[in-house]
């Protein structure tokens, strides 16, 4: 229903109010006792997860302090990050997704993971494109914990989603959803090497999206990268 609306405000030229603001007034109504959060789908149960020991992220900004214009999906050099996990929860593959493009980057983590190895990574995924890198979103997962360091290498700055608000990062989750239909949630990330996963990603990067007008990602990154911006994008 959120997502309707924010289209139907784009349709008819009216103020445009990103989905997540949206859902920051349902949240807060719903805290004050209010009734707003009936009138979603799934009036925010798929939001509401187990809770259980978590091990705090020092020093983490929050997704509230992140620049609006990340919202619009119309500036180039807003990032998304992730990890997906294999059979058993053994291995990681870290999925770095640029917003406006939807251009995917991914390599195997060989410590699983291991934050200061998933910095690493990161640093080396995203250093050819380091003065287009003004943001990275990430969740709260504790392989993000050495964020600072990111941030500090790619001379950005790194926000992180509330609690559960995978919505928040909608972006890579989607890119994960096409990687599981290369890589299936049961699979032994034993068997996988980064050959396998760079042509995984040459594959998605070259489907064409409605999103960005049956383009490529790859087609509309590089076109932004020479400064040539695409302005169609949503």
């Amino acid at each position: 229903m959120v997502s309707e609306l924010v289209e139907l405000l784009k349709l008819e030229n009216q103020l445009f109010v990103s989905h997540e603001t949206i859902y920051k007034i349902i949240r807060k109504d719903k805290a004050e006792g209010g009734t707003l959060y009936k009138h979603c789908r799934h009036k925010l149960k798929h939001r509401k997860r187990p809770v259980g020991e978590k091990i705090p992220i020092k020093n983490r900004i929050s997704i509230d302090q992140r620049p609006d214009i990340v919202n619009t999906g119309q500036r180039f050099g807003d990032w998304e990050i992730d990890t997906i996990v294999g059979e058993n929860n053994r291995g990681a593959i870290v999925t770095i997704v640029e917003r406006k493009t939807d251009f995917l980057l991914m390599e195997k983590l060989k410590k699983g993971k291991n934050a200061t190895e998933l910095t690493k990574v990161v640093f080396k995924l995203l250093l050819a494109y380091i003065n287009h890198v003004h943001t990275i979103t990430a969740d709260n997962g504790t392989e993000f914990a050495d964020h600072e360091n990111i941030a500090k290498l790619l001379k950005t700055k790194l926000f992180f989603t509330h609690p559960y608000a995978s919505y928040e990062k909608g972006n890579i989750e989607n890119e994960n959803k096409l990687i599981r239909q290369y890589i299936p949630k049961k699979t032994n990330f034993d068997t996988l090497n980064n050959q396998e996963i760079k042509q995984i990603q040459y594959k998605i990067n070259n489907r064409p999206r409605k999103k960005i007008n049956f383009y490529s990602p790859k087609e509309i990154f590089y076109l932004n990268l020479q400064n040539k911006n695409v302005a169609f994008c949503s």
